[in-house]
């Protein structure tokens, strides 16, 4: 099994929106998100299906002309290409996991020279 835990926190991407790698190999990236209420997060896709769980707030998330609103413990798996956004109704944390592996969020992997300094 292959697979890095970030203990260096999370990283704000965007205003309002924190990430942190929790797992990554060749295949797929699993991330944190921490995400604050009123954050709008804009129309995009990407060639990675992206599934995803909600573990605290609320989330009204579009893909194409599916409206649904996500509550702790909803589920979604977003197909590649398909256009989607989201709006955060309240402070929410989710995970999320990306196949193939989202290389913009490598960035954001544990430092191994971290850990063994501490």
């Amino acid at each position: 099994m292959k697979g890095d835990f970030s203990l260096n926190g999370y990283e704000e991407i965007v205003e309002g929106v924190k990430i942190k790698t929790l797992s990554k190999d060749d295949a797929m990236v699993m991330s944190q998100f921490v995400l604050k209420k009123g954050v709008c997060l804009p129309l995009h896709s990407h060639p990675n299906v992206q599934s995803g769980y909600l573990l605290k707030g609320r989330i009204r998330l579009f893909i194409n002309d599916e409206v649904r609103e996500l509550l702790p413990g909803s589920t979604w798996c977003i197909q590649n290409d398909l256009k989607h956004w989201a709006e955060v109704l309240e402070d929410s944390v989710a995970i999320e996991v990306f196949h193939p592996a989202k290389e913009s969020y490598s960035s954001y992997e544990y430092d191994v020279a971290l850990e063994e300094n501490t």
